[in-house]
């Protein structure tokens, strides 16, 4: 019998200075038998550099042609598509047909280093994405804070993140590889 996803309920609080966005967030996350809990993690990151209305998750990992994060506006066009990891360049110039707006958030330090290394002449010809990296430490102590139901208080500020929980705190900066034109 295949595994099923595990569900987490997660209430976000964020306070983003740098776009001055200040809203709460009651979320539902499937965690894909094959993700980790750091990948959930920094999916929930995403969410919170990114967060606005309409902005949901995609199937992701269980689905080939869908993102980990999209926001469509009324009529469906896809304003925002947010791939987690380290996609594949073909992906990337597809969804950048699809999308106004790319955003990749890589993870893995040596295995992201070496990704973008090999990547960054094709996807630096793609206007409307931007890259961002993910320190492997931050994430792995961000799912220090995984729990089947998540409280969480988020702040922006000067490009940080700092997430908290009533157990713990972690600070993460992620480092802009690429910035969007």
């Amino acid at each position: 019998m295949a595994q099923r996803s595990v569900v987490h309920k997660a209430d976000l609080q964020i306070a983003d200075l740098d776009r001055a966005h200040y809203a709460d967030y009651a979320l539902t996350i499937a965690r894909h038998p094959s993700e980790t809990e750091e990948r959930m993690m920094i999916r929930l990151l995403a969410f919170a550099m990114h967060a606005r209305a309409r902005l949901e998750f995609g199937r992701g990992l269980s689905t080939d042609g869908e993102p980990d994060l999209w926001c469509r506006d009324l009529t469906g066009a896809i304003e925002l598509w947010v791939d987690v990891g380290l996609p594949e360049q073909r992906l990337v110039r597809k969804a950048s047909s699809r999308a106004a707006e790319i955003v990749v958030l890589a993870y893995g330090n040596a295995r992201a280093q070496a990704w973008w290394s090999a990547q960054r002449g094709a996807l630096e010809r793609i206007a409307n994405l931007t890259v961002y990296n993910v320190d492997a430490s931050s994430g792995e102590a961000w799912s220090a804070l995984v729990e089947r139901s998540m409280r969480l208080n988020v702040t922006i500020e000067d490009a940080q993140v700092r997430i908290s929980s009533q157990a713990a705190s972690v600070c993460v900066e992620p480092t802009v590889l690429k910035r969007a034109r």
